[in-house]
């Protein structure tokens, strides 16, 4: 199976949650994926979802004095950001509930 797709969604959704939960830049946005079970995301694939929600105008980005050398791009979330996270959440929820209810019957 293909998981490209199906992940590229719950990412969007995960990294609009870890930058509600606090104004942060990539490569921390990585280290707080990996750690919760998304191994498989690097920086390569963090950057153009990133951008695309910077696009979608979901979250902005400020660059901030970094105390390693250049500065970094940090990201914040925007309004819409914050209702399209919400959105994201109550969906999610509701497709875990069918997909248990669909896998459930499968057990009987």
């Amino acid at each position: 199976m293909d998981k490209s797709q199906l992940m590229k969604g719950i990412l969007e959704g995960c990294i609009l949650k870890i930058i509600d939960q606090s104004e942060t830049y990539g490569y921390e946005i990585v280290v707080k994926l990996q750690e919760n079970g998304f191994q498989d995301v690097k920086e390569g694939t963090l950057y153009p979802l990133l951008l695309r929600l910077e696009k979608k105008k979901l979250i902005l980005a400020s660059y901030k004095p970094s105390p390693l050398g250049p500065s970094r791009k940090y990201y914040s979330l925007t309004r819409d950001g914050r209702e399209y996270l919400d959105s994201f959440y109550v969906n999610w929820q509701e497709t875990c509930l069918s997909v248990k209810r669909i896998f459930k019957e499968d057990k009987v």
